[in-house]
C-alpha cells in the first residue's frame, strides 16, 4: 500500500485519485470521481519537499496546471457575466418589476415637487378685499388687469426715468373677457382719461378713481361704466413688470421703426430684438405718439401677450431653470383679489396667447375745465360692445380696433 503525503498526513493509497486535482481516476467508473469525506481548512505541517501542499512531487505532476475543480463563472460581481453575457448587476437593474418601481417612484417624486411648488407660489400672491358686490349678470368671467406706478425709491425713480414719485396712479386698465362658451377671449383697452362718473368723485379722468380709492373704487367705476360685473381682479407694478421680464430673460419685439422717448428712458432701434424689464417699461409708458395714449394702450396689450405667450411656451415650461424663477418673481410682486388662485392665473395666461385685442369704443377728446384732456366713449357703440360681451356674443368686426406697434413721433 503506497502511501501519499498530503499536508503532512499519511493518506493511504485506497484513496481514489484525481480527487484533489483534475486527474482521471482510474480506479472507478470513467467520467466519475470520488468525493472528499472532509474540507481541510488550512495547511498542516511539513515541508513542501515532502509532498506538502504547493509541492510539485511526482503524485501532483500531471495536474499542475489545474490544483482545483474549475468554478462556475461569477453571476454576481461586477463584470461577471450572466446566461445573456450581460453584467450581473445590469440584469438586476434592468428586470421588468424593478425598473417599473424606480419609474414609480420618480413619478410619486415629480407629482410632489409640483404639488409643492404650487402650494409656494400661490402663498406669494398678495390678496385684498377689492371685489364690489353688484346685481349685474353677465355671461362669462370678467377679469380687470391694472398696471400702477406703486410706491418707488429714488434710485428706482431714477433708473426707471418715472420723473417723479407716485404711489397710486394707474397707467393701465384692461378688461379680460372669458367667455363661457367657450369662444375666444376678448382683451379691452379701457384708456386712462376715458372720462367717466366716478362713484362719489363726480365725472373724472378713470385713473383718477384708483387715486382717489385704490382698486377697489376703480372696479366699481369700470362695473358702472360697462355694466359687466368684474369676478376677479390682478394688478401689477413698475417694479413687478420689470421683475417678471428680466426672469423670463427678456421679451420678443419687432419694430417697424425706431421708438425714442427720453421721459421714458426709451431707446429701440428698428427691427426684431429682445427688450429687457427697463426697457419693456419704457415701452408701455411712452406716449410719444401722433394719437398719445390710444397708441400706448394698444403697446400695453401686445407686451402683456409678448411676456404671457413666453412664459407659456413649450421651451419656458419644460425647463425648470427658466419656469421657476419666472413664476416665482410673478407671483410675488402680482396682487389679486382674495378668492383668486395660482390655477385661474394660469388659465389667464393660457387665454392671453391669443385674445382678440382692441380698445373701449370712443368718440373724441375733449378739454373738460379742471380735469384736463379726456377721451369720450362712443356711448351708443360702447353700450352694443358692452352688452355683446355680457351675453357671449361675437363682436362685429366694426367694433373691434386694430392692435399694431408702431413708432414714436
Amino acid at each position: 500500500m503506497s502511501r501519499l503525503p498530503v499536508w503532512g498526513i499519511e493518506m493511504s493509497g485506497d484513496w481514489p485519485r484525481g480527487w484533489y486535482s483534475d486527474e482521471p481516476d482510474q480506479s472507478g467508473a470513467a467520467g466519475q470521481r470520488a468525493q472528499p469525506s472532509f474540507t481541510p481548512s488550512s495547511p498542516g505541517p511539513g515541508p513542501q519537499s515532502q509532498g506538502g501542499y504547493g509541492a510539485g512531487s511526482a503524485a501532483t505532476a500531471g495536474a499542475s496546471s489545474a490544483a482545483w475543480p474549475a468554478q462556475p463563472p461569477s453571476r454576481s460581481g461586477p463584470g461577471g457575466g450572466g446566461r445573456s453575457g450581460q453584467p450581473g448587476w445590469r440584469r438586476r437593474w434592468l428586470r421588468p418589476r424593478r425598473v417599473l418601481v424606480i419609474l414609480a417612484s420618480l413619478l410619486v417624486l415629480a407629482l410632489l415637487a409640483t404639488v409643492g411648488l404650487y402650494f409656494n407660489l400661490n402663498s406669494k400672491l398678495t390678496r385684498a378685499n377689492v371685489l364690489v358686490p353688484a346685481s349685474l349678470t353677465s355671461a362669462g368671467t370678467n377679469w380687470l388687469i391694472t398696471g400702477s406706478t406703486g410706491k418707488l425709491t429714488r434710485q428706482q425713480i431714477h433708473q426707471l426715468h418715472t420723473g417723479r414719485d407716485f404711489d397710486s396712479l394707474s397707467d393701465t386698465i384692461m378688461l379680460l373677457h372669458l367667455p363661457g362658451n367657450g369662444g375666444r377671449p376678448v382683451l379691452v383697452s379701457i384708456p386712462r382719461d376715458s372720462y367717466v362718473l366716478i362713484p362719489g368723485h363726480g365725472y373724472n379722468k378713470i385713473n383718477a378713481a384708483y387715486a382717489f380709492g385704490g382698486a377697489r373704487l376703480l372696479i366699481e367705476t369700470v362695473q358702472n361704466a360697462t355694466g359687466l360685473r368684474i369676478d376677479h381682479y390682478l394688478g401689477i407694478g413698475y417694479t413687478g413688470l420689470v421683475s417678471v421680464v428680466n426672469a423670463i430673460g427678456g421679451v420678443p419685439m419687432c419694430l417697424p421703426s425706431p421708438m425714442v422717448d427720453p421721459k421714458a428712458g426709451l431707446d429701440l432701434k428698428k427691427g426684431c430684438q429682445t427688450l429687457n424689464g427697463a426697457q419693456a417699461l419704457g415701452y408701455v409708458r411712452t406716449r410719444a405718439f401722433a394719437v398719445g395714449d390710444l397708441q400706448r394702450v394698444q403697446d400695453q396689450r401686445i407686451l402683456l401677450k409678448a411676456i404671457l405667450t413666453k412664459m407659456t411656451s413649450a421651451g419656458t415650461l419644460i425647463n425648470p431653470f427658466a419656469i421657476i424663477p419666472a413664476a416665482s418673481g410673478a407671483a410675488s410682486v402680482i396682487a389679486v383679489d382674495q378668492g383668486t388662485q395660482l390655477s385661474s392665473l394660469v388659465s389667464v395666461a393660457f387665454a392671453l396667447r391669443n385674445p382678440v385685442t382692441t380698445t373701449v369704443p370712443f368718440g373724441q377728446f375733449a378739454d373738460i375745465t379742471n380735469v384736463g384732456s379726456v377721451v369720450e366713449w362712443n356711448s351708443a357703440a360702447a353700450k352694443q360692445f358692452f352688452g355683446d360681451l355680457a351675453h357671449d356674443r361675437a363682436l362685429p368686426k366694426h367694433l373691434i380696433s386694430n392692435t399694431s406697434v408702431k413708432g414714436t413721433v
